[in-house]
């Protein structure tokens, strides 16, 4: 009796333990159930914002080499081939490249694909038709090329595919090698797991698994890949209510979506979207059969089957997959012979261009930060549209990694860095940008980040203050050595570079010439608060002490402040802040915002003239005159030289008809670089002007100037018909003959800083 009431309660208990067990498996299940259906209906994956370049405008006339089109294209993704029949892909035959383009998504709509025909005469684009037809077209525009991404956290990056995207090729071949009875079985197979236990079992190891593409795609989504009986329970239960819940097609193309397929540096690559892209650049619908077998086969180990890395285990594998093919009726005999056939090398040629100008990004992405959040770049999908040029920044990363290898040698100073800004002189477009000698190397960005001593490149915001406060360019002004009292510190004695008094010179010369001592002269009559202010109205947005040694240079800036600071003299005294991003777009290609143009006139029109006037006489016949080297005098370029105390930073600032670019060289620790403005920075600015395509600076004249004769021995102005040997400048109207240059002698024309967009631009053109 006793041992039958010893059953009952042992048999009450178990039931019990059981009747827990279950509650607990169903509520453990419930919460699985919670979390898929939470990735699922949700935001599966945080997708990265992808960052393109300008696209490329295509017009009978354009300055484009071949070379330069092949780069442009192998940026983009493009491919060269026997034949060109796919999107993405080019051929070439003499001075005639074929070409067909890829649908794309640009900010104004869908343009499809397009068969094209380019022909080139010497060093432009002569030609541009419809090949199949040879109608002749005024231009067209390449899809821009993709130059970087905003990755989440996990470093993930993929391209999302719809099941209609998925090739039944791609469909039939994963099928036949990963999941045979994948539209039949619930999420588990018993029978690929009992074959596979046997085959290890006979084997000794782990040879082969039975896992079916949604237990994959459970435990690439949800799980780790630790070797547990705990994950495995976790993976086949998921497995069940994945399929409970969602259809086959849509498992599927959420496995073709999520699987990883190699690394690129800290980005993992996942999807076969994107490995399609990296490995073959080509989308995944125009795959060969090969290629789908290599892309396949990699699903088994990425990184040991990698075909850059591990080519001859990547053919082998990729053998293995065509097999299967072969044999499960995927493919017919011939074309599984072309396939095997085909050599590897001729296949993969994976040359990301992501991250590949990250200086460039930086700036993108701080510019995107005033007004979006973190999260909202690097998991939203967003599309950023920028004004990088691919052609200019090349040019740029060249020219001053090898000039700046040159000057060491020339200097035997090791060590030496630089930073360029490259912008378009009208629209103040960010065309370019280098952070430092090594492009590719991210981290510290000197071109935002790194504030050196300007020296000479403030002096245009000194005589530009002159200027408005009654000084023209042929006033006489006096550069002799003289002492300024320095309450509370030693008095400062300001000197020339060459150490020199060069007398009673013109104003526009001491410009030209940068000479310190007249250059303080002027500062101190005019203010050195005006000074301060004219720089701000230039677009530095900081304060500056206003000690007289500002004057010379004494003022940290960025050479994008610089930048910023000569962008309102190349644009006639207008205040367009730079930008680097054009428009941006939603995942589903919605528009989300333009960037358009922000004007402000900051300075009378005739001020500038005259302002620039004097900086092209610095390239003429000043400081920049050994730009001759590089540019044409015909150019007219308006530049100026800088160099700070005890030759530490190498400075030169100018632009042409369509193109402004900054320069700074300098030791990091801040020593000594042994170079000038002229010696250092201008070289590298010449170098990479001279193989870029530029137009001759123009100055538009505006109303009230007038033309007169500088007598350059007694420093009189004559507009006399018989006197034509002095030096022709231009003067606000009435000022020319004045003898002092006082405030009170001229006015500065008013600035109306509320006009509308087109009537500022107007202003500006007449």
């Amino acid at each position: 009796m006793p041992f039958t009431r010893w059953q009952s309660a042992r048999r009450k208990w178990g039931l019990k333990l059981i009747l827990l067990l279950a509650v607990v498996a169903g509520i453990y299940t419930l919460y699985l159930d919670q979390v898929i259906r939470t990735k699922f209906d949700g935001n599966r994956w945080a997708l990265p914002a992808i960052v393109y370049a300008r696209p490329l405008e295509l017009y009978p006339g354009l300055p484009l080499t071949p070379a330069q089109l092949a780069d442009e294209l192998q940026l983009a993704g493009y491919r060269q081939e026997a034949k060109a029949v796919d999107g993405g892909g080019y051929d070439w035959e003499g001075n005639r490249l074929h070409l067909v383009t890829r649908d794309f998504h640009f900010p104004e709509g869908l343009e499809k694909s397009v068969d094209l025909t380019l022909s080139f005469a010497g060093n432009q684009l002569a030609s541009l038709t419809l090949t199949a037809t040879g109608e002749l077209l005024s231009g067209i525009r390449l899809e821009p090329a993709r130059i970087g991404s905003f990755l989440p956290q996990n470093h993930e990056d993929r391209v999302v595919l719809t099941r209609e995207q998925l090739p039944e090729l791609w469909v039939k071949t994963l099928l036949a090698v990963e999941d045979q009875h994948f539209y039949s079985h619930p999420g588990l197979d018993p029978l690929a797991i009992a074959r596979a236990m046997w085959v290890n079992m006979r084997a000794g190891e782990t040879v082969q698994g039975g896992s079916t593409l949604t237990q994959q795609l459970v435990k690439n989504l949800f799980l780790s890949n630790q070797r547990t009986f705990w994950r495995k329970v976790n993976e086949a239960v998921m497995a069940l209510l994945l399929e409970l819940h969602y259809d086959k097609d849509e498992i599927l193309t959420a496995y073709a979506n999520e699987i990883f397929l190699g690394q690129d540096g800290n980005r993992a690559i996942h999807g076969f979207g994107l490995a399609s892209h990296f490995y073959f650049r080509r989308d995944l619908q125009d795959l060969a059969p090969e290629q789908i077998a290599l892309l396949i086969g990699m699903v088994k180990g990425p990184s040991f089957y990698n075909p850059v890395t591990h080519p001859d285990r990547c053919t082998t594998r990729r053998k293995v997959v065509l097999d299967l093919m072969l044999s499960r009726g995927v493919i017919d005999e011939p074309t599984y012979q072309l396939a095997a056939s085909t050599e590897l090398a001729n296949d993969t040629m994976p040359r990301s261009g992501f991250n590949r100008f990250p200086a460039f990004l930086d700036l993108v992405r701080r510019q995107l930060r005033q007004d979006y959040r973190e999260e909202d770049l690097t998991s939203d999908g967003l599309k950023i549209f920028t004004t990088l040029d691919p052609q200019v920044q090349q040019r740029v990363e060249k020219e001053l990694a090898a000039t700046i290898a040159e000057l060491e040698k020339r200097t035997s100073r090791p060590g030496l860095q630089g930073a360029v800004v490259i912008s378009s002189r009208e629209g103040a477009e960010i065309l370019a940008v280098a952070g430092g000698r090594k492009p590719l190397q991210s981290g510290f960005n000197r071109a935002l980040d790194a504030r050196r001593s300007v020296g000479s490149l403030i002096k245009p915001a000194v005589y530009l203050a002159g200027l408005a406060n009654g000084y023209t360019l042929a006033c006489p002004v006096e550069d002799r050595s003289f002492t300024l009292d320095n309450p509370g510190g030693q008095p400062w004695t300001p000197r020339n570079y060459d150490r020199q008094e060069h007398g009673r010179v013109p104003l526009y010369e001491a410009l030209a010439q940068s000479y310190n001592l007249a250059t303080v002269k002027i500062g101190m009559d005019v203010g050195i608060d005006k000074v301060v202010q004219t720089v701000r109205d230039l677009g530095v947005d900081r304060d500056f002490p206003a000690y007289p040694s500002l004057l010379l240079g004494a003022a940290e800036m960025t050479p994008m402040e610089v930048t910023q600071m000569y962008q309102t003299m190349a644009t006639g005294g207008f205040h367009l802040p730079q930008r680097a991003i054009n428009s941006m777009l939603a995942a589903d290609n919605t528009i989300i915002k333009r960037f358009g143009l922000e004007v402000e006139q900051r300075f009378a029109p005739e001020l500038i003239y005259l302002l620039n006037t004097g900086l092209q006489l610095v390239v003429a016949e000043g400081t920049g005159q050994a730009l001759a080297d590089f540019l044409p005098p015909a150019h007219q370029v308006a530049a100026k030289t800088g160099t700070s105390d005890d030759l530490r930073d190498s400075w030169f600032a100018g632009f042409t008809g369509d193109k402004l670019a900054v320069v700074w060289l300098g030791q990091d620790d801040n020593k000594t670089t042994g170079l000038t403005g002229a010696g250092g920075a201008l070289v590298v600015w010449g170098r990479i002007m001279q193989g870029l395509p530029t137009q001759p600076l123009e100055l538009s004249e505006p109303a009230g100037i007038e033309w007169a004769h500088l007598d350059r021995q007694t420093l009189t102005v004559t507009n006399s018909l018989f006197f034509n040997k002095g030096k022709k400048l231009p003067f606000l109207s009435g000022t020319a003959y004045s003898k002092e240059p006082a405030s009170t002698t001229a006015q500065a024309p008013p600035v109306s800083k509320k006009q509308g967009l087109v009537q500022k631009f107007l202003n500006w053109l007449n």
